[in-house]
């Protein structure tokens, strides 16, 4: 019986994870067409309504992929939940600090050029990773 079980939850925990993955693909693929739509396939000017309608669908599949993560987290057995969540609880952490801190920084005209918004997503993906195999290690 407990065989069963455990072959239920790994199948549901794969499942999850796939259903993840295409809705992360389809995000990013949406946030693609938003924001490279107007610059390749159409004239923001002339056809606005095109890049609200990319921006809402982009908000739309996002929101999909919340849920799907959120299914995610709920399949995953509970080590690895709290690996997960201690990880997101650090990335959280990170962003909201470091960022206001850049915010600080800027305002008081300490930081003479501008950085690239998309460094800081890769920056929360390096500490999310980071932190996720510091986690992995340390219950291991």
């Amino acid at each position: 019986m407990q065989s069963h079980d455990e072959s239920q939850r790994f199948r549901r925990s794969n499942t999850t994870a796939i259903q993840l993955v295409m809705w992360t693909l389809a995000w990013a693929a949406s946030l693609a067409a938003a924001r490279f739509g107007p610059e390749f396939l159409w004239d923001p000017q002339d056809h606005p309504v095109s890049s609200w309608v990319a921006v809402v669908v982009n908000v739309a599949v996002g929101l999909g992929w919340i849920t799907a993560f959120m299914r995610f987290l709920r399949a995953l057995d509970d080590l690895q939940r709290k690996i997960m969540l201690d990880a997101l609880a650090v990335t959280l952490g990170v962003g909201w600090v470091v960022g206001f801190a850049y915010f600080v920084a800027d305002a008081a005209g300490l930081i003479p050029y501008d950085l690239n918004i998309a460094l800081f997503p890769a920056f929360l993906g390096v500490v999310y990773l980071s932190a996720f195999v510091v986690g992995s290690i340390r219950f291991r």
